[in-house]
């Protein structure tokens, strides 16, 4: 992995590049969500319709192939790579998958982070985590994390710190060969213990961070200060990775912090929603005719496709998309597709809203190379507040 800064802009915001694999992936970027190393509704051949090289970064949680495959078994075929037939994409392994394997904190303990998973509520030790990662063989991997929520006490936001760098050390020491490690950062809504375990991990031999203990119930007021606890104790060239931050504007506030890599369940919620991305990726305005009152659940950012006005709309999802779903397939036929509960619906919503997602981060980049980004965010919260 080789990571380089390519511009700044109003002081936190960069643009960078990462060499990942085969792959180069300009940063700020998107970790596209995935259930066992695919996205949720887009099967291996229609990954191609996504833009490339910015979808091939796969977030991937080892927790998932806990039921099926045994890791012994997937690593004699070679990985995740040869098991999903996946050679120019990229898997960026993090512990935690915010949508089905969550860390449940009051379970943790000395000898092992606990989650919450399809296979139940399952302790994980730092062996056992290693075993996984030398078995799937990711291009990236983040080391094992204590995270905890916002509301725990200094007690035990000083413990979740404590244990991190103690299996950040036992990750390392028994580390496979190949692959980037990304040193875990927790701290719950403490700076202090932010601060510290910014301090400690930035001293050890890692090739980026990952921000960990986010998105689990701290307000977007006191997020900024807790980045900034973080990002200030780092180094500068190496790149920094989070979870639980994915809406838009939680997206720009990460970047503004100095953030390079989004694990973002978005879509997916968007896409289980029977929700279609339709704000604009340029500066224009977005049409009024698209939205009216009986668009039940749409804004400026994203229409409900399941709603009866769209029934007879033979229009594309956003005029001038260049998505596999705007260039063949209309609102109307989706709209019947989800009222008939024919998963094509989500698979032709999930291929539009990851299209268009891909766009705002393309955007953002510009944003900072044009050194314009502060403008930009504060553009984009007004206008869609």
């Amino acid at each position: 992995m080789k990571f380089v800064v390519k511009a700044w802009s109003n002081g936190g915001a960069r643009a960078g590049i990462l060499h990942l694999g085969t792959s180069t992936i300009d940063t700020p970027s998107l970790l596209l969500s995935t259930r066992k190393g695919l996205p949720h509704f887009i099967s291996p051949d229609l990954l191609s319709c996504l833009p490339a090289p910015e979808s091939r970064l796969l977030h991937v949680s080892p927790l998932h192939f806990l039921e099926g495959l045994s890791m012994k078994t997937i690593s004699k075929i070679g990985g995740l790579h040869q098991l999903l037939g996946l050679h120019d994409h990229c898997f960026v392994a993090v512990p935690r998958d915010s949508i089905q394997c969550l860390p449940e904190a009051n379970s943790t303990n000395k000898i092992g982070a606990s989650f919450e998973t399809p296979c139940g509520r399952l302790l994980i030790k730092p062996v056992e985590y290693m075993e996984m990662i030398s078995s799937t063989r990711p291009e990236l991997w983040a080391t094992l994390a204590d995270e905890v929520p916002a509301w725990v006490s200094d007690k035990r936001n000083k413990t979740s710190v404590d244990r991190t760098i103690k299996w950040l050390d036992e990750c390392i020491s028994i580390s496979p060969a190949s692959g980037a490690v990304f040193g875990a950062i927790v701290g719950g809504s403490s700076l202090e213990e932010r601060r510290r375990c910014a301090q400690e991990v930035a001293t050890r031999n890692v090739s980026g961070y990952w921000v960990g203990g986010l998105g689990l119930g701290e307000s977007m007021d006191e997020r900024p200060a807790l980045l900034n606890a973080v990002i200030e104790a780092l180094p500068e060239e190496k790149p920094r990775l989070i979870c639980g931050l994915g809406l838009p504007e939680e997206i720009l506030q990460g970047i503004a912090a100095g953030v390079d890599i989004f694990e973002s369940t978005y879509i997916y919620h968007l896409t289980l929603g029977g929700f279609a991305l339709t704000f604009p990726l340029d500066r224009t305005e977005i049409n009024a005719s698209n939205l009216v009152p009986s668009d039940v659940g749409s804004d400026p950012r994203k229409i409900n496709l399941r709603a009866t006005v769209f029934r007879k709309d033979t229009t594309p999802i956003v005029e001038g998309c260049t998505c596999y779903t705007c260039r063949n397939h209309t609102r109307a036929y989706i709209n019947h597709l989800l009222n008939v509960h024919e998963m094509l619906a989500q698979i032709l919503l999930e291929i539009h809203n990851t299209h268009h997602f891909l766009g705002f981060f393309r955007l953002i980049r510009d944003a900072i190379n044009a050194g314009r980004f502060e403008e930009f965010r504060r553009e984009f919260v007004q206008r869609w507040r």
